[in-house]
């Protein structure tokens, strides 16, 4: 216990965990926008627009996340230089919005991805029943696909946001003071305590997914029996 609490205290984990949640959260906010508007382009009747958005999903979905969140950071935020926050803002800030948008866009096609998934469970016949009442393209998606489409897309979505949470640490690779930075203290200057930091950790990344996961599969189960 006293070994615990040495290491609670010691290298502020609990503070590394709100870097994390405030990454997640932000994250989830952003990649759920931007999926849901190339979604949109991946069903339209455009041809222009859902070749935009295949390209979106084949760049971003087989980019590696580290590398595309270090690609930021290196090649355009210190290269350029570019600062999104302003000169005067802290520079963990900075680090900050970078490691967000790396995740932001590379989750954002695994959440368009969910969401196109949905759309398939939709029976054809709603949408042509919203043509024949009058509805164009975007009022027939937002008022009759989507509500119905979004039932279908819970369990991946639930997944997706799972593995955003995790993800998070890949922030570590431009230095956000999250969980891994944490780690890498822990193991630094007390070695002898490896399997409890690890141990740390890992239930603590248990306690921020654990919730999500239970919420997406209620969801999805009560709605699929209203179904």
């Amino acid at each position: 216990m006293d070994d615990l609490i040495e290491v609670l205290t010691r290298f502020d984990v609990l503070q590394a965990f709100w870097v994390t949640i405030q990454l997640a959260v932000t994250t989830i906010i952003g990649s759920s926008i931007l999926g849901l508007v190339i979604a949109v382009m991946r069903v339209s009747p455009s041809s222009a627009m859902r070749a935009i958005g295949s390209i979106y999903i084949f760049l971003f979905r087989n980019t590696p996340l580290t590398f595309l969140v270090v690609l930021l950071y290196v090649g355009i935020a210190i290269t350029v230089p570019v600062y999104p926050l302003g000169r005067m803002a802290p520079l963990a800030w900075n680090i900050f919005f970078w490691a967000w948008l790396g995740l932001t866009l590379y989750h954002a096609a695994y959440i368009c991805e969910a969401l196109r998934s949905g759309v398939n469970t939709v029976d054809l016949g709603q949408a042509e029943a919203a043509r024949a009442i009058g509805l164009s393209f975007v009022p027939s998606l937002v008022q009759v696909i989507l509500p119905q489409a979004l039932r279908g897309a819970l369990a991946p979505l639930g997944n997706a946001m799972v593995a955003l949470i995790k993800n998070t640490t890949v922030a570590a690779a431009i230095g956000v003071a999250g969980p891994s930075v944490s780690l890498a203290g822990m193991i630094e200057f007390r070695p002898d305590l490896g399997i409890v930091s690890f141990l740390i950790i890992a239930v603590g990344f248990v306690i921020l997914t654990l919730p999500v996961g239970y919420l997406f599969t209620s969801l999805s189960q009560r709605l699929a029996v209203r179904r």
